[in-house]
């Protein structure tokens, strides 16, 4: 199941890279420094929102379906509970957000440009849960291709909308507000079987203990990884100005970018895998699985990270305007770092609470690098500025990831391949050495000839080291594609 979804989710996610790079292109031109900043503040403020109301019922689904799939394959009582609870809480977030905005108040046009950018946000996070709804359920029931495709509509749509929007003017808000346009787009189209088995299905009060028993607490931990991704702009808006936070966001995307695209494919498809893992085979299986997938993401991880940091100066050239460039630049090796912490701590370590059901456990987990990211951030900005920011947040994600490892121990002790992950940083490194050798001139060539020396370097010392298993994996790959072409 973790390869199909590997490879059913590859387009969607090579979208994601894509549009990642257009948007940073985009946005970073089209929009002034300020109102980038203003951006990465609705972002921040619009993902605080979504996940303290919303995403406790989406995980729900994700974690009940397959269990409850196997009593009735339309699961009843699963969609009219979590439906019905998605109507309630939508409709005392509509309240809360409308008297929100009435009342805040609007000194000069700078807080009147900030209010319409983050209004943009909060207008269009229900529209973008319900897709989310619906995206959970597909990939909890492996269906690939619908989830994949479901992606890729919000992913190029909401881009298109948005570069749309900022070109004739919006400001801020605009990136959000297309992605909101899309998928109120999208709904209709999609959601005539969810929302009829929601119809048919009855509420059990109990269901919906036991979902917000796990979902709760599970919020309130990416809460708390929200304010570890988005804090920082805050502070760095207070300490510095928004010019300055719109600066960081763009170093943060060029860093995190294209991991994060990768870490959320991975995550694709490896949830669902772990979870159909420990209900089929218990234990044994979830940890052969585990391991495979934790060696896997190292494999591509690992030099992600090392060619991010050495082809940043030439790459920024060319997705970064000028005016937000070199401060941009200053953070980007930090930040590929602590993404790469991050990411390992979300998509493997923080898994042994989901899975065990033990999610207050993954609340608890979280505390430690949110408070210390905030103090960190209050300590360091003052003294070294965005690089200071930049260094929070690296050690911030460094902490959370030992604290999970060590607490996730509790609850379903998932295996670290030590053997392997010191090969792969190994190989990484030695790439690294190969790229630095090459000189620096700058621009698209520059880029392209450091990122072909950094592939054919790795992917040698992959080969002759097999890492991973690189060796069988790539034996089976020819052996299925010389199947076709023999078809």
């Amino acid at each position: 199941m973790f390869w199909k979804g590997l490879w059913g989710y590859l387009p969607a996610n090579v979208l994601q890279g894509l549009i990642g790079f257009a948007t940073l292109i985009t946005f970073t031109r089209i929009l002034s420094p300020e109102d980038f900043g203003r951006y990465a503040l609705a972002f921040g403020i619009s993902s605080l929102a979504q996940t303290l109301c919303f995403t406790w019922i989406e995980a729900a689904m994700a974690r009940f379906y397959p269990a409850e799939a196997r009593e009735n394959a339309e699961a009843p009582e699963l969609y009219g509970t979590l439906y019905r609870l998605f109507v309630v809480v939508t409709l005392a977030f509509a309240a809360i957000v409308g008297m929100g905005l009435w009342l805040w108040p609007i000194p000069d046009a700078h807080g009147q440009s900030l209010k319409l950018a983050v209004g943009c946000g909060l207008g269009v996070v229900v529209f973008r849960s319900l897709i989310k709804m619906v995206q959970e359920q597909r990939r909890s029931e492996g269906r690939v291709g619908a989830a994949s495709f479901f992606d890729m509509i919000q992913t190029a749509g909401g881009f298109g909308f948005g570069a749309l929007l900022a070109w004739g003017g919006l400001g801020g808000g605009s990136p959000l507000l297309g992605a909101g346009i899309i998928a109120a787009l999208t709904l209709p189209f999609v959601v005539r079987e969810d929302w009829g088995r929601a119809i048919k299905g009855r509420f059990d009060p109990v269901r919906a203990k036991q979902y917000a028993h796990y979902g709760l607490p599970l919020s309130a931990s990416l809460i708390l990884t929200l304010a570890l991704y988005t804090a920082d702009r805050f502070l760095i808006a207070g300490f510095l100005g928004e010019a300055e936070a719109g600066a960081y966001h763009a170093g943060y995307s060029l860093a995190s970018r294209i991991l994060d695209v990768l870490f959320i494919w991975f995550g694709a498809a490896g949830g669902p895998a772990l979870v159909h893992a420990l209900e089929s085979g218990g234990l044994p299986a979830l940890k052969d699985s585990a391991r495979e997938q934790f060696r896997t993401m190292a494999l591509v991880l690992f030099p992600a990270v090392g060619g991010l940091i050495v082809v940043a100066d030439p790459l920024s050239q060319l997705l970064i305007g000028e005016a937000l460039r070199v401060q941009a630049l200053s953070v980007t090796a930090l930040i590929s770092v602590g993404a790469l912490f991050s990411g390992f701590n979300t998509y493997y370590f923080l898994q042994a609470f989901t899975l065990s059901k033990q999610t207050k456990l993954l609340t608890v987990a979280m505390i430690v690098p949110a408070v210390a990211n905030i103090g960190l951030n209050v300590a360091l900005i003052p003294l070294y500025g965005l690089w200071g920011a930049g260094m929070a947040t690296a050690l911030s994600f460094a902490i959370g990831l030992i604290g999970s490892w060590i607490l996730g121990r509790k609850a379903i002790a998932l295996p670290v391949p030590w053997v392997d992950l010191l090969k792969t940083a190994a190989a990484t490194g030695l790439m690294m050495v190969a790229v630095r050798l090459i000189p620096a001139f700058g621009g698209i060539i520059e880029l392209i000839i450091k990122g072909a020396v950094g592939v054919v370097v790795y992917a040698g010392l992959a080969l002759t080291l097999n890492l991973s298993g690189v060796r069988h994996h790539g034996q089976r790959l020819l052996k299925r594609f010389g199947g076709k072409v023999a078809a």
